[in-house]
């Protein structure tokens, strides 16, 4: 039986019904843990070897740039969408054809003898940006309900452990298979992942009626799509040039008219009145500033660390080398993850966002004041992971406490959407600052690294200011 739910509805008792249908949750949680993970890998492991990628497809750098743009423009514009159509038509449903869709553009992106191949198979891969809103939506409706919040945790805390595991295997596996193995790899954990969901996880009972609003989708698209390439092309074609400046015209335009149909249509993309909820802005306004602080680590600590040693400030690692340092941010994020959950459900999302955004901002300002010494590093990493695997959690949590049930995949696809822009505001700041400070050579000089920390602190200190305005446990009863 299928329950449909108005907007700002949700079950006050649960139908004897829905709890005799549960599946086991130990293998809900499993499913969903590989999906994701596979997915956070698959965004990663590819930026590290980009320049092996590029002279074995006797590609330019610029050109080979498209790899992660074509996997980013497909994650943004097709996760709101794919999010709704789950609310819509059965999360289980969308789930699976979006994990279908996830192993071809593996399969094709291994099996690239091209460029324009790869990139295909990049924006296939894209399409799973949907699995996190999807799979929290099934937690939300399959899972008992003092276990939703545990369980958010550690999915959540999956798409920055599995982008950690990218950057870290990357030069393990190019040095020792051969970069299509980048793909191979992480098939075999989408395989399982789709039989385990396929076998073991019923259809959710909740839907949100309605019909697509293609007007929105339209809009939305062109919207992100403009924003996104003015803001990772900004740097190459110039940030005065006419074809950025038009991008960003054309993406403010897209982005007003959008709103203003999605106020009107009787069946909207995204609501808008969700968005404006003070628990849903401030959540989304946190992760901006915590997508642009994480991908401002992605790029300084790995850079730094791979300056030979004779610059007075590099530590001379190899990619592999450097990639290690990374592991202590993802064994943080794997134990804070669900900590996040346990936290939230006891004290409310508030508090874990507040701590999780402190962290961060402190795990940059360590190595802004000081990365002359490896434990500056490490310090650095241990907090990152610490603040990363709490924010992650405490987000995903704090939106499915202000939405209802039907509207779970919508409102977390829009947070998964703002992470992303905020990384890639962050990729293009950092990347401006280190061009900045640069010797003639190209080197990056170290002001580059004390200015491009300070950046990412001052920015992950947004976030902390976000999560204070978000309504308390007590403000919401």
């Amino acid at each position: 039986m299928t329950t449909v739910l108005p907007a700002g509805a949700s079950p006050a008792v649960e139908p004897e019904e829905r709890r005799t249908r549960r599946p086991r949750a130990s293998l809900v949680i499993l499913f969903l843990s590989l999906a994701g993970l596979a997915f956070a890998v698959l965004q990663s492991l590819v930026a590290p070897a980009l320049p092996v990628i590029a002279q074995d497809l006797q590609a330019s750098t610029g050109d080979a740039s498209w790899v992660l743009t074509a996997f980013l423009l497909s994650a943004s514009v097709l996760t709101p969408i794919l999010g709704r159509l789950g609310d819509m038509l059965g999360k289980r449903k969308v789930l699976i054809a979006v994990l279908v869709i996830l192993a071809a553009g593996t399969a094709v992106a291994g099996l690239a003898g091209s460029l324009p191949m790869l990139i295909v198979g990049r924006a296939l891969q894209g399409a799973a940006g949907a699995i996190l809103p999807l799979s929290i939506g099934i937690v939300r409706d399959e899972l008992p309900r003092e276990r939703v919040g545990v369980t958010v945790g550690l999915l959540s805390a999956f798409s920055g452990i599995g982008a950690g595991i990218g950057i870290v295997a990357a030069g393990p596996i190019v040095d020792n298979l051969s970069w299509p193995w980048l793909f191979w790899l992480p098939l075999i954990l989408i395989a399982v992942a789709l039989l385990g969901v396929v076998v073991g996880i019923p259809e959710s009972p909740v839907r949100a009626p309605g019909r697509l609003d293609l007007a929105g989708t339209a809009l939305l698209s062109i919207a992100l799509t403009s924003l996104l390439l003015a803001i990772s092309k900004g740097a190459d074609w110039g940030w005065a040039s006419g074809a950025t400046l038009a991008l960003l015209i054309v993406a403010v335009v897209a982005a007003i008219v959008f709103v203003a149909v999605e106020r009107r249509v009787e069946s909207p993309l995204i609501d808008m009145s969700l968005l404006a909820r003070r628990g849903v802005w401030t959540t989304n306004l946190s992760g901006l500033a915590i997508g642009f602080a994480m991908f401002g680590t992605f790029l300084l600590i790995p850079m730094l660390l791979e300056l030979p040693a004779e610059t007075g400030y590099g530590f001379g690692k190899t990619v592999t080398q450097a990639g290690l340092f990374l592991l202590p941010t993802t064994l943080m994020m794997l134990v804070f993850g669900p900590l996040s959950g346990i936290l939230a459900k006891r004290l409310g999302a508030k508090v874990p966002l507040v701590v999780g955004g402190v962290l961060v901002t402190a795990a940059f300002a360590v190595p802004a004041v000081a990365h002359s010494a490896l434990w500056h590093i490490v310090l650095s990493g241990v907090l990152t992971g610490a603040g990363m695997g709490l924010v992650f959690a405490a987000m995903s949590n704090a939106i499915i406490d202000a939405v209802p049930a039907s509207h779970t995949g919508e409102a977390t696809s829009v947070n998964s959407i703002v992470r992303t822009i905020g990384g890639s505001i962050g990729t293009s700041v950092v990347a401006a600052v280190i061009a900045g400070n640069s010797s003639p050579e190209g080197v990056p000089l170290d002001a580059a690294f004390t200015q491009g920390f300070w950046v990412c602190a001052g920015v992950a200190l947004l976030s902390v200011i976000a999560a204070l305005l978000l309504p308390s446990r007590r403000a919401r009863a």
